[in-house]
């Protein structure tokens, strides 16, 4: 199970928000995955690159950074494992696609909504 999967799955964030009400300890243990993977600025850049695109392949990421592509395969990894992207092997090469749940549970935590 990824990090921004919860039990129940449909479950994206227990309410509302940082803005409006502190978040759960297990919504914190679940989604600090999410930032500490996104916290480094190679994987932030990818998950832009990736998010942009319905999906993109390792061959268009891999020269848009001086890594090496053992490097660029630990980041993407790094992403997969805590659900930001979903990936598939299509013969040699990997295809990536952001996730819309993780974009979606970071959006509704990160939300402000005014004072009704």
């Amino acid at each position: 199970m990824s990090a921004i999967e919860s039990e129940p799955r449909e479950r994206a964030v227990t309410c509302c928000g940082l803005a409006t009400s502190p978040i759960s300890e297990d919504d914190a243990a679940r989604l600090a995955p999410v930032f500490k993977a996104l916290g480094d600025p190679v994987r932030l850049r990818m998950a832009s690159m990736i998010a942009a695109q319905p999906e993109l392949c390792v061959c268009d990421i891999t020269p848009a950074f001086d890594l090496s592509s053992g490097t660029v395969s630990h980041h993407l990894r790094l992403l997969r494992e805590a659900g930001i992207v979903g990936s598939e092997r299509r013969g040699t090469y990997v295809y990536y696609w952001i996730n819309p749940e993780a974009l979606s549970a970071l959006s509704a935590l990160l939300a402000v909504t005014e004072p009704a």
